[in-house]
């Protein structure tokens, strides 16, 4: 039946005309955390006497909003998002030299506030793409990764064509705020396309209910607990893949340098760590995904793909005795050569893409059809909830290494 209701979606959308709105989508849900991270240089410029730090929002967040419209939860996260960037924006070119701390602060309320916004949008739209399986979870999940890939592009190229610090943050948040606003005008072309009636969001908005006391008759099982039950190995494992990356990158990829740092050349000074632990890990988290499309093996109940995740436990030792400065704790670099740190960013993020799409895409198949949608929200829940533990063990790996956080 699956199989039937794709095969119909893709007649439809013969254009593929709603895969690159929800590719769009994609690119929107993940691309404001991007740009915070891979502005390194603006952030250090702006808070040279102070440490900064990211915080992920509330990953409760993706549930406790569900109760609402799909359409509100989209429209105002989105807007949310648009105007702290707006905000910070604006402040690129004003001199905060005088106010340091209330700057940090303020900073650090707004990747909150964006971190925030982004789960309830990214659990949102993974929730309506689970309703026809396969190609719009895909098309979401290479937009994620074709996200990071973009605003870790955007960085180099604003390094080769910017000498100035504050420029090149100002074109470079520009290009985020065009994006935002391309997600919004995305969403909202898609509420006249057939694909998303009115019915489906009244469906979606029905497989929600557990989430409200009383909804429904008393002798009714609530939705979340079957899809615990049928896909509890698949959230673990989307958790499991998403606290290994984050726990290294960026805190560990990017302090890794270049073992030829001292020769002064701009390969190894400027362009080593934007194009080794930014690019190359969101390129090959794209390609991973990508893939996808086109092999999904282990299938959704065979045991080796929990064993091939808790695999990619390896990569955290292997990228923390890489040449990462400065080395106060753990003085031992095993792998003193450039193309240690390409490969083992390429590897993060091959296996991310790939082992964190798989369970994501099989979620939503492994529950009945009417639940599919809250098992979209569930499986996004996990994502983000691996997203927020891992970006607080990242201090405890990295303090193994250096005293500076």
């Amino acid at each position: 039946m699956q199989n039937e209701d794709n095969l119909t979606e893709k007649q439809k959308d013969s254009y593929n005309l709603v895969y690159v709105l929800f590719f769009l989508m994609g690119i929107g849900s993940l691309l404001p955390w991007n740009f915070f991270i891979t502005a390194k240089d603006y952030w250090i410029y702006k808070l040279s006497n102070s440490s900064s730090y990211s915080k992920e929002g509330e990953p409760t967040l993706c549930l406790s909003f569900s109760r609402l419209s799909p359409k509100l939860r989209v429209l105002s996260s989105l807007w949310v998002i648009f105007l702290v960037f707006v905000v910070t924006t604006v402040l690129v070119k004003v001199d905060v030299s005088n106010c340091q701390t209330e700057f940090f602060v303020g900073t650090l309320v707004s990747v909150a506030v964006v971190s925030g916004a982004s789960n309830i949008f990214s659990g949102s739209m993974f929730g309506l793409s689970a309703y026809k399986l396969r190609f719009r979870v895909t098309a979401l999940a290479l937009g994620q990764a074709m996200g990071g890939t973009l605003s870790s592009l955007a960085s180099i190229v604003n390094l080769a064509a910017v000498q100035d610090v504050t420029t090149s943050a100002l074109f470079y948040f520009l290009t985020a705020d065009v994006f935002i606003l391309l997600c919004i005008f995305s969403y909202l072309l898609l509420k006249f396309l057939c694909l998303f009636s009115c019915n489906h969001f009244i469906k979606i908005i029905s497989c929600f209910r557990f989430l409200k006391n009383g909804g429904g008759a008393a002798n009714v099982v609530p939705p979340l607990q079957p899809i615990i039950k049928k896909a509890w190995v698949l959230g673990l494992s989307v958790f499991y893949v998403f606290f290994i990356s984050i726990s290294v990158f960026p805190a560990v990829s990017s302090g890794i340098q270049s073992v030829n740092v001292d020769s002064g050349s701009p390969w190894t000074t400027t362009y080593f760590v934007p194009i080794t632990s930014f690019f190359l890990y969101n390129f090959a988290d794209f390609c991973g995904r990508q893939a996808t499309m086109w092999v999904q093996v282990p299938g959704p109940t065979s045991r080796f793909l929990p064993a091939l995740v808790l695999c990619r436990s390896v990569m955290v030792p292997l990228l923390m005795f890489c040449n990462f400065q400065p080395r106060d704790h753990l003085h031992t670099v095993l792998f003193a050569r450039d193309v240690y740190p390409v490969v083992f960013n390429c590897l993060l993020g091959l296996s991310n893409g790939y082992l964190g799409t798989l369970p994501m895409i099989y979620g939503p198949k492994v529950v009945p059809r009417e639940l599919a949608e809250a098992t979209g929200v569930v499986m996004s829940f996990f994502l983000t909830l691996g997203l927020a533990v891992g970006s607080k063990v990242h201090l405890v790996f990295r303090g193994v290494i250096t005293a500076s956080m």
